[in-house]
């Protein structure tokens, strides 16, 4: 009698399970109907919007290289005593501290190769120095002193400025308001089609962003660092801002009663 019922158990159990999978396969099935369906019953616009801003944040990478001896501390010392000078003029000159940013240190050795003659087996390199390496990131927000820093940060012991660029300190605003305007012109778009081609506007079904291709604008590359370096009374630059283009472009798919 145990194992009757035990066998029935399994029969039960082996229908219930059954079922279940034919109930999950015919939901699968539907959705994929309904979804293949409601593609078929679909069309998609694309709306491109643009503004133009002026920026109001310049960024500029700059540093100190020390080279010397084997006598690391030493190095070390000249070369936080001329980064620390720097920053004290900097923001001697108003610039907030949060505005800068330490963005690299690096201590590596200078080495000498033994010039061999070949087939003989040489001795290794030796090291006969280390290179000492800092740098920060700085946020100027008043354009009036963009020269004088620039010029300013080399008289203080700079040896290295570059990668100067032009930036926005609020872009997520400035994006969204031209991925909004994207937004606009493809629903306009999408009304203008659908009263074209004689069908009413469905529901909003999917909505995608094609990505904000926004570039910074670079005003001074890595070759300036020699140039500014040269000279000690060379004059401030004149640098100018300018003006960039933000754009947007969006991907509205409707569905069509």
């Amino acid at each position: 009698m145990n194992n009757y019922n035990l066998k029935l158990k399994d029969v039960v159990y082996g229908a219930l399970v059954i079922a279940l999978l034919v109930v999950a396969y015919s939901a699968y099935s539907y959705s994929q109907t309904y979804s293949d369906s409601m593609m078929l019953r679909s069309f998609s616009v694309t709306g491109e919007a643009k503004v133009n801003a002026v920026p109001d944040i310049a960024q500029v990478d700059l540093g100190v290289v020390t080279e010397g001896g084997v006598d690391v501390a030493k190095l070390q010392e000249q070369n936080t005593t001329k980064m620390n000078k720097i920053i004290d003029y900097l923001k001697g000159q108003k610039i907030d501290s949060k505005d800068i940013k330490t963005s690299g240190y690096n201590l590596s050795p200078r080495y000498q190769y033994s010039n061999c003659q070949m087939g003989v087996v040489c001795p290794p390199a030796t090291i006969v120095g280390y290179t000492v390496r800092q740098n920060a990131t700085v946020k100027i927000r008043d354009f009036k002193i963009i020269g004088p820093v620039l010029q300013g940060v080399v008289a203080n012991g700079a040896n290295s400025v570059s990668q100067l660029n032009f930036t926005f300190d609020d872009m997520d605003s400035l994006l969204g308001q031209v991925k909004g305007e994207a937004v606009k012109k493809a629903q306009l778009k999408a009304k203008a089609l659908a009263a074209t081609a004689g069908f009413r506007l469905g529901e909003l079904l999917s909505i995608e962003d094609n990505g904000s291709p926004y570039q910074p604008v670079y005003g001074m590359g890595g070759g300036a660092d020699a140039l500014m370096a040269k000279s000690a009374v060379a004059p401030a630059p004149t640098i100018e801002p300018g003006s960039q283009d933000l754009t947007a472009s969006v991907v509205l798919r409707y569905g069509i009663k």
